[in-house]
């Protein structure tokens, strides 16, 4: 009975010291979602198509995007217009503003 005890104790602080210590990434903005295809999202700048976003520029993309809250440096990052989700770096949407 003390044993049963004991490994159900341990099992509990093991996993609790688990889910302490690992960090589940958000996983990425699917070009598809419906979110996505209502703002253009692409997730690379350069495959956006220029007639149907005309005000489009090459240098623009999520990374210098002032809603995009990813660390720099990083190939993704969370985004406040897909909840839960990360956006690529490189990745652009029709909601794009630059940063200041």
């Amino acid at each position: 009975m003390t044993n049963r005890r004991v490994f159900i104790l341990q099992s509990v602080i093991g996993t609790t010291a688990l889910a302490s210590g690992v960090v589940m990434a958000a996983p990425m903005v699917d070009e598809k979602d419906a979110a996505a295809t209502g703002l253009g999202y692409a997730a690379d700048t350069a495959k956006v198509d220029a007639k149907k976003y005309p005000k489009h520029a090459a240098a623009q993309m999520c990374s210098n995007c002032a809603l995009y809250t990813g660390k720099a440096g990083a190939a993704s990052g969370p985004c406040p217009l897909f909840a839960g989700k990360e956006v690529a770096a490189k990745g652009w949407c029709s909601a794009y503003a630059k940063k200041a």
